[in-house]
């Protein structure tokens, strides 16, 4: 019969296989700050991967239109390749194919066990009502 023991042990074994992927990208703890223009223009990028606050002093307002929209396409997307290095995958990816299968048979055992309880059950109760 498959022992609770196994299916334990199985289960363990899993758990490691997934701890040992990787994190889900966009794993950003801190905010980001970039600065542009001189830091006249900064940029936050909040842990959360959404911009929190764009600061810009009136000298990087004075630069023109054209000069602003091209420092602060600088600054946002610095912020995003720091953020995308800091979420990189890192380490071993779990092979998926292998974790299918691995629950798959998991799952057969658990059904099997469970029909050889049912029958078992099943025995029992007929032997306890005299065969009724």
């Amino acid at each position: 019969m498959f022992g609770e023991d196994q299916i334990a042990q199985q289960l363990s074994q899993a758990r490691e296989t997934m701890a040992q992927g990787p994190a889900l990208p966009g794993g950003q703890a801190e905010p980001i700050l970039t600065e542009a223009a001189e830091g006249r223009i900064k940029v936050t990028l909040g842990a959360d991967g959404r911009f929190e606050r764009i600061r810009m002093t009136l000298s990087a307002l004075r630069d023109g239109p054209e000069a602003l929209v091209e420092q602060l396409m600088l600054a946002i997307n610095d912020a995003l390749d720091q953020r995308t290095a800091m979420s990189a995958l890192t380490g071993p990816v779990p092979d998926q194919a292998a974790m299918n299968e691995q629950v798959a048979r998991m799952q057969d055992a658990s059904l099997q066990q469970f029909k050889d309880m049912d029958a078992a059950i099943g025995d029992l109760m007929a032997k306890l009502h005299g065969g009724r």
